[in-house]
């Protein structure tokens, strides 16, 4: 297979639905309505090309905070647009940028394995930092207020949040949603979490499944060490006999309780941070 260069967008739209990988869908997925909003895919012009992303924000609204949103390893498909909904009916302008966009097509690719190898393990953490900064440029010229920024992620988009945290002088404050904390470092994901805990520019709300047999409570415990040691005003929540991906509601994973709870949390913490 061809080596894809950053010049090679592969994703130029969005998918529509719900990716191959997580289907079908549970009964408990919810549906959030565009009535009242201005919502769709964009395109976010990148210094290599132009990214699609999908925006939701109240209709005709203008100066809105904006909150950046990381997909999970399946892509910006319909769970990830829904959370952009959710976000636009409570006043903010949020958007999901395709970060996969230049690496491959993950919508139509049916095994998980396929897709971290094929995919996600080929995605610089540069290039997300470099995209994130772009979809925020983009956003604050297009109706929102960047002295406003915050940014939320699930999974693979959790640990951005940590990262983009540190990486931002903008951002004023994350959620990481079961992001991983840990890991070996390696040329394209030279750093982890807990390796950038000292150096975060913008607090995080961390919100963790106690039973998440992928990240394991001691690594956890780690990060909220660091963070001590560090003096930072992050925080994190960790609930206990819960899963990795509890608020997923479109998968055997959900549970409606921690997601609910989670959801005001992050609700909170935005808005504690002037966001």
């Amino acid at each position: 297979m061809k080596e894809i260069s950053r010049r090679d967008f592969v994703v130029t739209v969005l998918s529509a639905g719900f990716a191959v990988a997580v289907l079908p869908v549970s009964a408990d997925t919810i549906t959030t309505d565009t009535e009242g909003l201005s919502a769709g895919e964009v395109k976010i012009p990148t210094d290599d090309g132009q990214m699609p992303a999908y925006r939701a924000m109240p209709q005709d609204a203008k100066n809105c905070s904006i909150i950046l949103v990381v997909q999970e390893i399946f892509g910006v498909h319909e769970h990830i647009k829904d959370v952009c909904r959710r976000l636009a009916k409570v006043g903010y302008l949020a958007i999901a940028p395709e970060l996969f966009a230049r690496q491959g097509n993950v919508s139509n690719i049916s095994d998980y394995r396929e897709i971290i190898d094929k995919v996600v393990s080929k995605v610089p953490d540069k290039q997300v930092m470099a995209d994130l900064d772009a979809t925020a440029a983009w956003a604050t010229a297009n109706g929102g207020n960047g002295s406003r920024l915050g940014i939320t992620g699930f999974c693979w988009g959790g640990r951005i949040v940590w990262l983009y945290a540190a990486h931002s002088s903008k951002l004023k404050a994350g959620v990481a949603w079961y992001g991983r904390l840990v890991g070996k470092p390696s040329e394209l994901q030279p750093r982890h979490p807990i390796d950038v805990a000292a150096e975060l520019k913008a607090p995080v709300l961390g919100l963790y499944g106690g039973s998440d047999s992928g990240i394991p409570n001691e690594t956890v415990e780690q990060m909220r060490e660091a963070l001590k040691q560090a003096k930072s005003p992050s925080e994190i929540v960790l609930y206990p006999d819960t899963p990795h991906g509890f608020y997923a509601d479109y998968r055997p994973s959900y549970r409606a309780e921690q997601a609910k709870d989670g959801w005001n949390r992050l609700l909170k913490w935005f808005r504690q941070h002037g966001i």
